[in-house]
């Protein structure tokens, strides 16, 4: 093979390359960066659709956030692509929190009593019997509306970061662009004096 390895790796650097990348996250976070930058589409449509996946990813509907960041991406007139990157936002590393996180403001803002001061919940029967009607309202409720506070807090502010950035790089691409087309220009010009 091309790209194989020359000495295979052996089951502790698999096992902990499942948990720490070995080039790191910060690799991850720029090609991320990189791929929202170079869309081909308007600051406005590509800072919709980050935000529209970032808001979607809040959501306690795990199954359903590309179908959510689509929507709203489509009613923002934001990118379905952008939109697609913005759901990595909800990842196996940051979904504990947002649920935990969710659970907790949606409690509040419902007015429910905490969780260890009344009765509890037994999740795995519940999911055993699939009773989601008696899993709506102790757990989906509050996080549903939970989920709401951050996810808008959390899409105006990537929207307004997304924008400038993709602005700055697209005014910076096309000037680098011209420059470079300015220069084949005058080669060209060069070209046909000296003949």
């Amino acid at each position: 093979m091309l790209f194989r390895r020359r000495k295979p790796a052996g089951l502790m650097e698999k096992l902990r390359g499942l948990i720490w990348p070995r080039m790191g996250f910060l690799r991850s976070f720029r090609y991320f960066r990189m791929r929202v930058l170079r869309l081909t589409a308007s600051p406005h449509a590509i800072a919709a659709g980050v935000a529209a996946g970032i808001m979607s990813s809040w959501t306690p509907f795990v199954g359903f956030h590309f179908l959510l960041a689509f929507a709203l991406a489509y009613l923002l007139a934001g990118n379905l692509i952008a939109a697609a990157l913005g759901t990595a936002f909800g990842n196996p590393l940051t979904f504990p929190f947002i649920w935990a996180f969710t659970w907790e403001v949606g409690n509040k803002m419902i007015g429910h009593q905490q969780a260890g001061q009344g009765s509890t919940i037994d999740l795995v029967s519940l999911f055993e019997k699939l009773e989601l009607s008696q899993l709506w309202a102790p757990v989906l409720k509050p996080m549903l509306i939970g989920a709401i506070p951050p996810a808008l807090a959390s899409g105006l502010l990537i929207y307004s970061v997304v924008y400038y950035a993709v602005r700055g790089f697209q005014t910076r691409r096309r000037a680098h662009l011209a420059e470079r087309a300015r220069d084949r220009l005058d080669e060209a010009v060069r070209g046909v004096r000296s003949i």
